[in-house]
Order: C-alpha cells, then structure tokens, then sequence
C-alpha cells in the first residue's frame, strides 16, 4: 500500500487511486469528478479534483464527502492552494489530500490553506517531508489554520 502523511503521521493510505476508465466504482475509491457527479447516491464517496475543476459543484454536499483529493500534476500550478482554501471556507470538514507532485517546502503552505493529507509522487523521503511541517513556529498571516493574524492574537 502506498504511505502518505496525514495529520501529522506516516500512515498507509486506505484509498484507491481514481480509475477514470472504470465502468464501476467500488468503496473506498476516489472517484473523478464526472464519476463522482455521475452518481444518485454522493454519500460517503470521495472525489479528486484535477486542475481546471473547480470544487463548485462539490458545496452542496460537502458534508457528505470524506475526502476530497486535490492532484497537483506538477509542482508549479498552484490552483489547488486556492481550492482548498475555498473548499474549508465553504465548511468542509473531511479529509482534504494533496497529491501529486508537491514538494515538501510547499507542505506547510498548502496545511495553512486547510490541507491536512500529502500523498506525494516520491515517497522516498516522507520522514523528511513530514518534518518540514515544524520549520514554522509562528505566522503573520492569518489563514485557514490560524484566522487571526498575529498582531490579534499578541493583544
């Protein structure tokens, strides 16, 4: 099973990859977004985003969705910082994974934007990677971890 980093651990995922090929979906599969809007019955089924899908059509049923995962097909597009941040503003409280080819310095910007699992292409170093989510102890900015930017929180 492939390992990733959620909340703050190494774990092995317990999904399956999205299929868009597939006929049928099974559970615990993350569906694509035509799967996933293909379906009568959303309750419990996880979805992945692709760049240029924007999770619009997800906000009514967010609180239906375990997991949303948000793939970053090379390290430069950042469309789904904003996504994330959008998904958690609209009240999504599930699992929000970014996978994909992220980097471990992009890892704590993409947490302060509401993202608390990475999958990443390159597994080899997730030791390293996870440990790069301690090289801030403070921000400045507010963000969706921290709404209050630090001259409010200093009183």
């Amino acid at each position: 099973m492939p390992k990733l980093i959620k909340q703050g651990q190494i774990v092995e995922d317990s999904w399956q990859p999205v299929d868009a090929d597939a006929a049928s979906t099974g559970t615990h599969q993350i569906l694509s977004l035509d799967q996933w809007l293909a379906l009568t019955d959303k309750a419990g089924r996880a979805v992945q985003l692709e760049p240029g899908q924007a999770p619009a059509p997800l906000f009514d049923e967010l609180a239906q969705i375990p997991l949303i995962a948000i793939n970053f097909p090379v390290f430069t597009d950042g469309r789904g910082f904003s996504y994330g941040r959008e998904l958690r503003h609209r009240g999504f409280t599930g699992e929000l994974r970014a996978c994909g080819h992220i980097i471990r310095d992009q890892l704590t910007y993409l947490r302060r934007c509401g993202f608390d699992t990475f999958q990443m292409a390159d597994e080899s170093d997730l030791a390293a990677a996870l440990a790069s989510l301690s090289d801030f102890s403070e921000y400045y900015q507010a963000a969706v971890d921290q709404p209050l930017p630090l001259f409010r929180r200093r009183g």
